[in-house]
């Protein structure tokens, strides 16, 4: 188990750093480890098998590298890049297919079915709670003029975050209980804005 998830660790890094976009300032490398992080973390607490935890590990380490192709529909880039690297180290069809189902399930809006999609749902929008989400804003924000050409004023910036967390729900009871209570700490700070 470590052995490939330090495989896929070392090539998702070396990968995301070669080709993602300069124009990309949320959708980083940096979230990918934090995704990583949130993943293991929620995964833990929901307490998954040692395979579970494995599939949700894999899946968050490529669940954004097909950004490095485009932006729009990068989860179908990120399955297939996943397949590739998985199939030559030679995993079992299965475990591919069900981090490919991982993968598929973080395309917005989300609809997770299994364990391992709620906790990798769950874990690629963890930053909702943070409590330097005012920071995420702000990336986000750039890389929607700069890569989708989508200006918002303040004012509509902070429209569309407010409706944004508060139709989005986790899907983990760890993100139903804890990852909730912080994220409408966010939620308040940008009705205040409004």
């Amino acid at each position: 188990m470590e052995n490939l998830i330090e495989q896929v660790k070392e090539y998702a890094i070396a990968f995301l750093t070669h080709h993602l976009p300069d124009n990309l300032h949320f959708h980083t490398v940096s979230h990918t480890i934090e995704a990583v992080e949130a993943a293991i973390e929620i995964g833990r607490q929901s307490n998954l098998t040692e395979e579970e935890m494995l599939t949700v590990e894999t899946a968050a380490w490529f669940h954004d590298c097909g950004y490095t192709k485009k932006y729009i529909g990068h989860e179908q880039e990120s399955k297939r890049i996943a397949a590739e690297f998985l199939e030559k180290l030679g995993c079992r069809n299965s475990f591919i297919e069900t981090v490919l189902k991982c993968i598929d399930a973080t395309r917005f809006p989300q609809n997770p079915g299994s364990i391992e999609e709620k906790v990798l749902c769950d874990a690629d929008l963890y930053h909702f709670a943070r409590i330097n989400y005012p920071e995420y804003e702000k990336a986000i924000r750039l890389e929607f003029e700069t890569c989708l050409g989508r200006y918002y004023t303040d004012q509509e910036w902070s429209a569309e975050n407010y409706h944004v967390l508060t139709h989005h729900h986790y899907h983990t009871d760890y993100g139903k209980k804890i990852l909730t209570k912080f994220k409408k700490v966010n939620i308040q700070l940008i009705n205040e804005r409004i």
